[in-house]
């Protein structure tokens, strides 16, 4: 039987590969990524960051033992004392200071990212949730690595802890983590509530593309 996680994968590969052609995500692994516009996605990541968190703590409240649980939260803590800790070392880096991304206005890509998370982790199940969380930790780990590969990217003055960061076997073994919680959590689902499954993953993965998009041509409001 073919684990859900293959079937989601051959579903947004389009999607996914277009986000690894993006110019933003190239330009990360080639160094021609303007600088300003990876100033904006840090500054805009920091907000998204704040929302991730929450969603581990949701998921560590609907957890149905205390082993995820308690992993869930520990990935709260994680995300809000370290990673948020180091994202803010990195943007100083980058001429940004903490006031300046705390006082960050949301994109309207940002605002409709989190929102639909959110809503799916409030309203929907644990399987429900963790769908529409896994693209965001998953496809990084996908963009590291295909990163690490380019001549030059591990050691950019610049991007090169970015890449270093995501191609990084800690992050990958987050990644499997989630995609093993998520087959196990598909396991004896109906295919209506599959294809629910699907759905999130789906709108999540385009939003993360969006998302790329909207930080490379700095983008605020499209009106």
């Amino acid at each position: 039987m073919t684990a859900f996680h293959q079937r989601l994968m051959e579903r947004v590969g389009p999607v996914w590969e277009r986000t690894h052609q993006h110019p933003f995500v190239t330009g990360l692994g080639d160094g021609t990524l303007p600088v300003e516009s990876f100033r904006y996605y840090m500054k805009q990541d920091y907000l998204y960051l704040i929302d991730y968190a929450k969603m581990f703590a949701l998921a560590s409240v609907k957890a149905y033992d205390l082993g995820t649980s308690a992993k869930f939260a520990a990935l709260q803590e994680s995300t809000l004392n370290t990673e948020m800790s180091l994202h803010r070392q990195y943007a100083e880096r980058f001429g940004i200071s903490r006031e300046e991304l705390e006082a960050t206005e949301p994109s309207f890509v940002l605002i409709a990212y989190t929102s639909y998370m959110l809503k799916v982790a409030q309203q929907g199940s644990l399987a429900e949730l963790v769908s529409a969380l896994l693209p965001c930790t998953w496809s990084y780990w996908e963009i590291g690595k295909r990163l690490a590969k380019v001549e030059g990217a591990l050691e950019h003055e610049l991007y090169g802890e970015w890449v270093r960061m995501y191609s990084s076997d800690e992050f990958g073994e987050l990644a499997k983590w989630l995609i093993e919680i998520m087959d196990q959590l598909a396991e004896g689902k109906s295919e209506q509530e599959l294809a629910r499954l699907e759905e999130h993953f789906v709108v999540t993965s385009r939003l993360e593309y969006l998302f790329w998009d909207m930080a490379y041509r700095r983008e605020l409001w499209p009106c």
